[in-house]
């Protein structure tokens, strides 16, 4: 198996109005060399550039005789001949997509004269292949443009040479799972320290939080579980050519017990030789409030 360092070209893909030319620019931010919509027939060219630094190549469905199959071919055939290629498949739900194509009053590209949803549909069609087929999926549904670029710089800068790229985020599901981890862990079978007032504002960064998290008989059992099967499984990512995995954890409101644990996640990892980026999404966000209910953390 060819050994592949980190890319010196990104591929650049996915549904339109999901954000490729924000992560275009958030790629040029991080130095690499961006090119977007270049016709097919000119693909071939391109790769066979000498370049000084990496390449940002945007494709998607208003590429010139675009073809998610031929795509998909040229990248293998760039791989086996030893270049460093990888495909980022930028997603995002169909309703979402809808509503941003109306509120910016744009047509959708494969939608000139029908509803945006049917370019959006036939779309999603058409790319499937490529999806199929990407080293990483990022879903921008409940994302901004500053939240698309900060998942780009997670992901993608300074990564180590042929290294699996691992990212661990702590999340609430009271705001959501988070569409592109790969795996998903639920915390909220661990005593909750939202109930004890002396830590409710605090967060599982806090070390009365993790202490009190930790504390509980059922931690123990259930953490050691969880990296003997993470350091089972990420070797065979990396066998498998994977560049990038997210794991979560979550909680209610992903303040306390889903931030704790990623943080010890995160020290039981690095110490075994995978360190970890670190991301806690909700961790700043105010306590939920459900309706007719108390608050939870």
């Amino acid at each position: 198996m060819t050994e592949l360092r980190e890319p010196d070209v990104l591929v650049v893909t996915g549904m339109s109005g999901a954000g490729k030319s924000t992560a275009l620019k958030a790629f040029e931010d991080l130095g690499h060399e961006a090119v977007d919509n270049l016709p097919l027939s000119l693909l071939p060219t391109l790769l066979a550039a000498p370049t000084e630094r990496p390449l940002a190549l945007g494709l998607d469905t208003r590429t010139r005789a675009f073809d998610a199959a031929a795509i998909v071919e040229a990248v293998a055939a760039e791989r086996a001949a030893g270049r460093a290629i990888r495909i980022l498949f930028l997603d995002c739900a169909g309703h979402e997509l809808v509503r941003r194509f109306s509120e910016t009053r744009r047509r959708h590209p494969l939608a000139n004269d029908r509803p945006a949803g049917d370019g959006v549909a036939r779309e999603r069609e058409l790319l499937s292949d490529l999806r199929r087929h990407a080293d990483a999926v990022i879903d921008t549904t409940d994302y901004s443009s500053n939240d698309l670029r900060r998942a780009i710089a997670t992901r993608f800068a300074g990564g180590r040479d042929g290294a699996l790229t691992l990212t661990l985020m702590s999340f609430g599901y009271a705001r959501g799972v988070p569409r592109d981890a790969d795996l998903v862990f639920d915390m909220r079978f661990l005593k909750n320290p939202h109930w004890v007032p002396a830590l409710r504002l605090l967060t599982g960064t806090d070390p009365a939080v993790a202490a009190y998290v930790m504390a509980d008989p059922a931690y123990a059992p259930a953490f050691e579980a969880i990296s003997a099967l993470l350091l089972q499984l990420l070797p065979g990512y990396g066998r498998e050519d994977r560049a990038y995995v997210t794991v979560a954890f979550g909680c209610t409101g992903g303040r306390h017990r889903s931030v704790a644990v990623t943080e010890a996640a995160a020290l039981r990892l690095a110490a075994a030789g995978w360190p970890a980026t670190v991301v806690h999404r909700d961790r700043g966000e105010d306590p939920v409030v459900e309706e007719g209910a108390n608050e939870v953390a």
